[in-house]
């Protein structure tokens, strides 16, 4: 009995878990007021991000291309960088931030990205913009390496970096979310306000979730400022619930302006919620309300309704991003849930080093699996062909087709989500998330039980 760490053995990807680098960077920049980026690049590299936002959020999102073509592959494209942000800039006077996002081509022909800014911010900016209020950053995220939560990670170090501005105490924490739903945005926040902590969340982005008004539809976009990332510099200190999620951010701030940091746990069940409680407790001075300890004990009281009888020794598939993946395992354990098969998606060498998963590995006292650089066809084989016998899954859903061809209920947890309704405003983190999670994996399996009429009586007495 033991917990198996291991990189998957095959060279290919088939049907892969996560899309590349600049997905996470363009992900990033939309979580920014007033802030278009322009992903230097063909013009795929754009519209299929879009499309998995849209798909995700049923919401239109602006990212601008550069629109690479075979010329530019040739003979290099910066040209088209400066084109792109003169039309932007033309077409869009609201726009402040402009990040330029590069991808595996540009990357490849080693197009000079910072130059052409340099060039730009002495030129185009001074002559034809002159008094205008413009940020142009450069954000390296070549999709040879790494994947779209990397990117993320890169390019929420790269806009701290750059606007992060020493002054005076602002009394503020950071709250670095990670790669969060507008749901978990929602929650986090109501956790701070019961707690009386002003904090500035990176990103806020509940207003991804956008009303349909009676003067027509709005466009989707984050309303984290300029001056929220400029005052992270003056916080008492940083929180980045996630490790490879905005813990470069925490970690630059850290060094650079002497703001505590303190990354993760993801707080995912009712542990780790704890532990983030208890983090904001000891950066702020604040107490822990009564409001939270009953709210807690609430969310135990559902868990319990459902865990002992329908969860417990339930074996269960999980994969996507580290954190994620990890914290879901962690609150599946304390369900008393055996996580047989874990997928963490990219080529990070840094998570055998993890903590968590040392954790894990220590502690579990049976057969499990963790692999990097995974893909889907790592769970769909060992169902299909190596004999694993599961209970659910739980991940995105591009997951769906494995669960229906071999039978296994899943619940879509994860990004991104495109054939469940209104999933975006379910939170996963907080007591709420765990209430909310522990019930939506009892509820897929009741649908399972009845739909194979397996013990589906049990239900009619419960």
């Amino acid at each position: 009995m033991s917990c198996v760490f291991k990189e998957k053995e095959r060279v290919g990807v088939i049907n892969p878990i996560f899309t590349c680098q600049p997905c996470g960077a363009q992900y990033a920049s939309i979580g920014i007021k007033d802030c278009i980026g322009i992903v230097h690049g063909g013009q795929g590299c754009v519209m299929f991000v879009r499309l998995l936002f849209s798909q995700h959020y049923k919401e239109s999102f602006e990212i601008a291309s550069s629109s690479l073509h075979e010329d530019g592959a040739v003979f290099g494209a910066l040209n088209r960088v400066e084109e792109a942000v003169d039309v932007l800039l033309m077409r869009y006077p609201h726009v402040k931030v402009v990040p330029i996002i590069t991808t595996c081509s540009t990357e490849v022909i080693g197009d000079d990205i910072d130059g052409v800014v340099k060039k730009l911010n002495s030129g185009l900016l001074k002559d034809k913009y002159p008094g205008r209020e413009v940020y142009l950053i450069p954000i390296h995220a070549p999709s040879f390496k790494g994947s779209m939560i990397s990117g993320y990670d890169v390019a929420v170090r790269d806009f701290v970096s750059y606007f992060a501005k020493k002054g005076e105490p602002n009394g503020k924490i950071n709250l670095i979310t990670g790669w969060a739903n507008p749901g978990d945005v929602t929650a986090l926040k109501h956790l701070l306000k019961e707690m009386d902590i002003d904090a500035t969340v990176l990103f806020e982005i509940e207003t991804f979730d956008s009303p349909l008004m009676p003067d027509g539809n709005h466009v989707s976009h984050g309303s984290t400022t300029i001056q929220d990332l400029a005052g992270t510099a003056n916080a008492v200190g940083t929180i980045a619930l996630n490790r490879y999620e905005g813990g470069q951010a925490a970690e630059y701030l850290e060094s650079e302006f002497e703001v505590p940091a303190v990354i993760g746990p993801t707080p995912i069940g009712i542990r780790n919620t704890d532990v983030f409680l208890k983090n904001l407790s000891t950066m702020t001075g604040k107490p822990i309300p009564q409001s939270l300890v009953k709210e807690r004990g609430i969310a135990i009281d559902a868990i319990t309704d459902v865990a002992h009888m329908f969860l417990a020794d339930k074996k269960v598939a999980i994969y996507g991003s580290a954190d994620l993946v990890v914290g879901l395992a962690q609150f599946c354990l304390d369900m008393e849930m055996k996580p047989m098969l874990l997928l963490l998606g990219d080529d990070n060498t840094t998570y055998k080093n993890d903590p968590r998963i040392k954790e894990l590995q220590e502690n579990v006292d049976y057969d499990m699996e963790i692999v990097t650089n995974a893909d889907l066809w790592e769970l769909e084989n060992r169902i299909k062909n190596e004999g694993l016998e599961l209970d659910l899954i739980l991940g995105h859903s591009k997951g769906r087709f494995t669960s229906i061809d071999q039978n296994v209920p899943m619940l879509r947890v994860g990004f991104p989500v495109y054939d469940r309704a209104g999933q975006y405003r379910n939170p996963i983190v907080g007591y709420a998330g765990a209430m909310w999670l522990a019930e939506a994996m009892a509820n897929t399996l009741f649908v399972d039980m009845e739909y194979k009429r397996n013990k589906e009586w049990v239900l009619n007495v419960w």
